[in-house]
């Protein structure tokens, strides 16, 4: 019987303790004197106290940690049996599989001798000093292997037979948002937008796509495809297959959209790999304003802002790369147009490693005139002894082809470099084949010591004679395709920290300059941020110079914008009054003053209210705004007014999966997720994610887990209903990219019982019995001090086998009849004898 989930009495412990601190000094192991429960419980019987004798456990299965080598492996069930040594002390022993050695980075090709016919269990003394050590306390197994005797493993890094594709299930991913206008001058206008992602799992198999829906003023309604494709993990090529829509790799040449296969390594299978870059869109609206966000031509993004600073993190992937077109629509109906360099690090690889990419396909963009030209391109990138990388790559259409090489070159304390050069022949539409060469040098570094740390220094020239593939390609259907040909292009991204309390500094530039047109893309945001006691500040500056209407209005602006934050936890917990002053160049200036915080449990609501007032025809403006993060979604809604209209704008986002268990709703899905299944267990939170709890049948999902890496899943115990008990609340998954795995947790749900057993000739039933639920599994409850014994998990009809010892005298039946009235959060307390 496994008795891992015993429940014994404070009591109890305390009598075993005092007890344990009387053993007697003589014995060459410790001690338990049954005799000495006597003194308290005079001339009752003996329990057959013997595991606490000897200190030892029962056999069974238990769930441990693996410590292998000192580092956390695994988290599993083990079958440990009871041996003895040549002393006669008796110990647990755990049964482990070869395959489970193996999966733990043993090189057990080396010891064919673990082998034991007959027996699944491994013969772990077949390897040289190897030991294993149960620690029933923790509830942990330490191994102990030679290194010798280890694969060398990088940390942080997970066996791929750890690996788990998860469950075979169907998603839904929606996000909808609008907003519905009455203008005070007459007439209302309203526009709205949804983006919805579904997909497939069956096995190692991903089945996506991206598909967005708005509808305009005017009625006129728009569907775009995003993508569509079917992805799986190549595990022996550490890659990913990729057949239908994407987007090919930018560290070499450019992002291109195509649809037709691709096979790219995944960096995220790799030990210690280098996390790509994910740009931050930050910009200043003067007013209540509606933020688009396109990247390839296709609209990725919407949504709506208060007047102020603003800092836009939440995107979902795209899946490919590609600067991100930001239009800020302004409550006045002037308009801010910017750019966001979707940029990537400087090209670096680990010594004796290649990374690489195989496209092929048709040219695929959102302007439906374009051709669908097929296309190829093959990129490598090999990491060479001394900081050294080597990388290039080869582009092939009827109507384009280049040839790409360069070096990077990891130069420690003076940051990470690399520098190629692009050589083309182009084709375009109506001219003379060219060929010309883009050269390109990038930069990043941190300097702990001087708290600088430029995430990105990047600058490219291309001479008259270049062309890039998706600007020959898109050509061919597009008459604008070749007026905006880039020329020179700059980019920066960099933080200053300042020391000394003083703050943080944030940089981000991009310019641009062409070959056929006179005019510049430049986009600058300058931020400073501090903080003193809890009031936290901040200024920000912002230039750009990119046209947007088409009169010109507003086609170079400056903005500034200072903001100060005070919390009100003296009055009002989590709770904030901030203020915020922006001036505009072109747009003249806003004041706005407002309160914010967030309430219910886990922060599960988000609130903001405002009142501002700006000059140049802007005048009065307010806000309400609210967002709330449930069990089955997420909803935001938020009413704003000014001197021109009154507007409501609406939002609804979350996730269905369809799996074996039946259907659950849950908060927006991310790439990789887990279904938590409790069955019985509603109500229940989940740790570091803001008010997403179990449904009403115990299951829910969370999207925050890291692929190929061990992710440990967390139910909050406070959060429990009262009937409800869980035997584990932690569990470990390793979901391969996309995955849907199942995190499972075994509820006890049924009342609670504080019951005193009594024997028919009224004597209590003894000391460290063992109480079992007749027809339940793994239900062994010990009995404390005159005969209580706390059950937990009860049905209404309750019957008790309880055993003190192997004779027919010392075991008794109990039958207890529950009251339906009783409310589930009341411990029963309740007398029985047991006959």
């Amino acid at each position: 019987m496994d008795i891992s989930r015993y429940k014994i009495t404070w009591l109890a412990w305390f009598i075993t303790l005092a007890l344990a601190s009387g053993l007697n000094k003589t014995h060459a192991r410790e001690f338990f004197n049954p005799d000495l429960i006597e003194l308290d419980n005079p001339g009752i019987d003996k329990a057959d106290l013997q595991g606490f004798e000897t200190g030892s456990q029962a056999a069974g299965i238990y769930h441990v940690d693996i410590i292998l080598d000192g580092q956390l492996t695994d988290t599993q069930d083990i079958t440990f049996k009871k041996v003895s040594d040549t002393q006669g002390e008796t110990r647990l022993e755990p049964c482990l599989s070869v395959e489970m050695l193996s999966k733990w980075g043993v090189k057990t090709e080396h010891f064919p001798q673990l082998n034991q016919p007959g027996t699944p269990c491994a013969r772990l003394g077949a390897i040289p000093q190897a030991s294993t050590d149960f620690q029933f306390t923790s509830q942990r197994l330490v191994i102990s292997v030679p290194q010798a005797a280890l694969s060398m493993q990088a940390r942080g890094y997970v066996q791929p037979a750890l690996w788990d594709d998860g469950i075979t299930a169907a998603m839904l991913n929606y996000s909808l948002s609008g907003a519905n206008n009455l203008n005070k001058n007459g007439g209302n206008d309203s526009s709205q937008y949804a983006n919805l992602r579904p997909g497939l799992n069956i096995g190692p198999w991903r089945l996506r796509n991206y598909t967005t829906w708005s509808r305009d003023n005017d009625g006129h309604t728009q569907w775009d495809s995003v993508y569509t494709y079917a992805q799986r993990g190549i595990v022996p090529l550490k890659a990913q297959l990729t057949l239908g829509d994407s987007s090919s790799p930018a560290d070499v040449f450019d992002s291109l959209p195509f649809r037709g296969g691709q096979l790219a390594s995944d960096d995220d299978m790799l030990p210690d790999s280098l996390r790509g870059y994910a740009p931050v869109v930050r910009g200043i609206a003067r007013t209540n304003a509606q933020v688009i966000i396109r990247q390839n031509g296709y609209q990725i993004y919407q949504n709506y802002v208060a007047p102020g600073a603003f800092e836009i993190t939440d995107m979902y992937p795209t899946g490919g790369a590609g600067d991100l077109d930001v239009t800020i629509n302004e409550a006045d109906g002037s308009v801010q147009h910017f750019t966001v360099p979707f940029a990537s690090l400087p090209v670096l690889q680990r010594e004796g490693q290649l990374k690489y990419a195989v496209t092929g396909g048709q040219y695929r963009s959102w302007d439906s005139r374009v051709d669908k030209t097929p296309f190829s391109q093959l990129t490598g990138i090999y990491g060479l002894p001394y900081g050294l990388t080597l990388y290039g790559g080869f582009q092939g259409a009827s109507k384009y082809q280049s040839l790409a090489a360069g070096l990077g070159k990891n130069m420690g304390d003076f940051g990470a470099f690399s520098a190629d050069v692009t050589q083309g022949w182009s084709t375009p539409k109506d001219e003379q084949k060219s060929n010309g060469q883009s050269w390109r040098a990038r930069y990043s570094k941190n300097f702990i010591g001087t708290g600088t740390n430029f995430a990105i220094a990047g600058y490219r020239y291309s001479t008259r004679g270049f062309y890039g593939m998706q600007e020959v390609l898109d050509s061919y259907g597009s008459d604008s395709a070749l007026i905006e040909r880039r020329r020179n292009r700059a980019e920066l991204t960099m933080s200053q920290s300042l020391g000394n309390n003083l703050g943080s500094l944030m940089l981000s530039a991009m310019r641009e300059d062409y070959w056929n047109d006179g005019q510049s893309k430049t986009s600058w945001s300058l931020g400073y941020n501090n903080f003193w006691r809890s009031v936290s500040y901040g200024l920000t500056y912002t230039y750009s110079h990119n046209g947007s209407n088409s009169d010109g209005r507003y086609a170079k602006d400056q903005m500034i914008a200072f903001n100060i934050s005070v919390p009100l936890a003296a009055f009002l917990p989590q709770t904030w009054v901030n203020y915020s002053v922006t001036a505009s160049k072109n747009g003249g200036t806003t004041h706005n003053l407002g309160i914010n915080g967030t309430a219910l449990e886990n922060n599960a609501l988000s609130w903001n209210v405002q009142q501002g007032y700006g000059t140049n025809n802007v005048g009065y403006t307010g806000n309400v705004n609210g967002d709330y993060k449930g069990t089955y979604g997420e909803v935001t809604a938020g009413y704003s007014y000014d001197q021109h209209s009154d507007r409501l704008n609406y939002g609804l986002q979350g996730g269905v999966v369809a799996h074996e268990d039946g259907i659950t709703f849950s908060q927006a899905l991310g790439e990789t997720n887990v279904l938590i299944k409790a069955p019985g267990a509603a109500g229940v939170g989940v740790q570091n994610q803001s008010g997403a709890r179990t449904d009403y049948r115990g299951y829910t999902l969370s999207g925050n887990i890291t692929p190929y890496r061990k992710n440990d899943i967390s139910l909050l115990t406070d959060t429990l209903p009262a009937d409800v008990e869980l035997e584990q609340t932690v569990q470990t998954v390793v979901p391969t990219r996309g995955a849907i795995v199942r995190a499972s947790y075994v509820a006890s749900v049924g009342q609670r019982i504080l019951m005193t057993l009594t024997r028919q000739n009224g004597q209590p039933v003894p000391f460290g019995a063992i109480a079992t639920v007749n027809g339940a599994q793994n239900s062994g409850f010990i009995v404390g001090d005159s005969g209580q014994v706390y059950l937990t998990g009860l049905q209404p009809d309750v019957k008790l086998t309880v055993k003190w010892g192997e004779g027919e005298q010392q075991r008794c039946q109990a039958h207890y009849t529950l009251n339906n009235k009783q409310p589930a959060s009341d411990i029963i307390r309740a007398d029985v004898v047991c006959r």
